[in-house]
């Protein structure tokens, strides 16, 4: 999942430097070694120039697109989703520019203002994402119980998991309101939400040493395996997305956002660059085999089950590297800066993004009623292709509404503030706001 925090929710005003690639370095290539082991460059420097980076607009947008798609299975088009193609999907994507996203907008905060202003905003986003899952969710049982009535069909109802809520509404509510209950499909907000909460913890370690965190994260994610950790889900049992395997890629993403904020630039390493491809390659080829192509006995049950997919709830090792693997390439090869929003398709796609918190929002609640559509029609085909044009064309398109609603208030409120011509400058005042 600045003054608007990207990962699900708000916009950003993102700072690009040479870690996210092409922007100006600091230092040399030790320098970058010195900032994985120690947090810092082997000189000191000043925070990044602001600057916006449409790439995390534009692939987080891209992401809550396929999200919305992958959240209607069985029609045609999620059959052509990434997933399909690769270990890892759009919610690794999304999970690792939350990290990047939080780093930028709170982290900046830290080092310009302190931790007392940093974390009232903080808190402030993580009430604005509860209350946002809080109505998702109540939006979702009110969509859910009128298709119940309307086509007196109650598997709608286990669909999504929501009999607790039938069953016993104010236990569900108050499940619902501790997030110690989540329907399907409703799970990724409260996994932000535990992330976001403890990225100050993650910030100030990463400063120490990015490696030593990323190790320590690591270190987490396997004893919460070992120990089988995780938070309880109701009668689901645990919580569809561990937090205690997520941080993982979460953290990784603070990683960035880090090197970013010093203006860090990444090594040029051909060996890197072709093993990242490498391992991308392996994966297309084994999601797209049928059985194990390689004909080595002993790996014919590791095919099986990378086939029905890689172990999403508690963070399979296939998923993190092919993740750090798309990561990689993207900040070494997609060009910096807002060169990905230039074309019409990517000012669309960073809209979305910018306004990820509205966009995810409304793509859940239209992915249910899309379930809810499909059923009842049959999945014709005609109609999983509307349903999947109409959502992706709402979607991109209340993106741009608050886009363009968001820079005519601004607009709005810089001509209410600038004097008039001729007119000397207002004098400060003491008032309340």
């Amino acid at each position: 999942m600045g003054s608007r925090e990207p990962s699900l929710a708000h916009s950003v005003s993102i700072r690009y430097s040479g870690l996210l690639k092409d922007c100006r370095p600091v230092s040399s290539d030790s320098s970058f070694r010195r900032f994985l082991l120690l947090g810092r460059p082997a000189v000191d420097a000043a925070l990044a120039a602001p600057g916006r980076d449409a790439r995390i607009d534009v692939i987080r947008g891209l992401s809550l697109l396929i999200i919305f798609i992958n959240h209607m299975p069985g029609n045609v088009v999620s059959a052509y989703m990434p997933h399909n193609f690769g270990f890892s999907d759009a919610a690794d994507i999304f999970v690792l520019l939350a990290g990047v996203s939080a780093t930028l907008a709170y982290g900046g905060l830290i080092e310009q203002r302190g931790f007392a202003v940093a974390g009232l905003k903080l808190g402030a986003r993580l009430w604005t994402l509860y209350i946002a899952h809080i109505a998702v969710f109540i939006i979702v049982c009110g969509v859910v119980a009128t298709a119940v009535t309307r086509t007196q069909n109650p598997l709608y109802i286990e669909a999504i998991n929501i009999q607790p809520f039938f069953r016993d509404t104010v236990e569900a509510l108050i499940g619902a309101l501790t997030l110690t209950y989540q329907p399907s499909y409703l799970d990724i907000l409260p996994l932000y939400i535990v992330l976001l909460a403890l990225f100050p913890v993650i910030y100030y370690a990463v400063r120490l040493s990015p490696l030593l965190t990323l190790a320590c994260s690591l270190a987490i994610w396997q004893a919460a395996l070992a120990f089988e950790l995780s938070l309880p889900n109701g009668n689901a049992g645990v919580w569809f997305f561990n937090p205690f395997a997520w941080q993982v890629v979460f953290t990784l993403g603070v990683v960035i956002g880090r090197g970013a904020q010093l203006g860090i630039r990444v090594p040029r390493l051909v060996w890197l660059d072709l093993a990242a491809v490498a391992f991308i390659a392996f994966a297309w080829v084994v999601k797209i085999s049928s059985g194990n192509p390689t004909g080595i006995a002993a790996l014919n049950d590791w095919f099986d089950s990378v086939q029905l997919g890689s172990d999403k709830t508690n963070l399979a090792w296939t998923r993190l590297l092919h993740i750090g693997a798309l990561a990689w390439l993207a900040i070494r090869w997609l060009p910096a800066g807002p060169a990905l929003a230039k074309a019409l398709p990517g000012r669309m796609l960073a809209s979305a993004g910018q306004n990820s918190l509205h966009v995810f929002c409304a793509g859940i609640v239209l992915s249910i009623i899309g379930q809810i559509l499909l059923a009842e029609t049959s999945f014709d085909l005609g109609v999983q292709l509307l349903i999947c044009t109409a959502g992706v064309t709402i979607l991109t398109g209340l993106g741009i509404f608050l886009s363009w609603y968001r820079s005519i208030t601004k607009r709005g409120a810089s001509a209410e503030t600038a004097p008039a011509r001729g007119a000397p400058p207002a004098r400060p005042s003491f008032s309340s706001h």
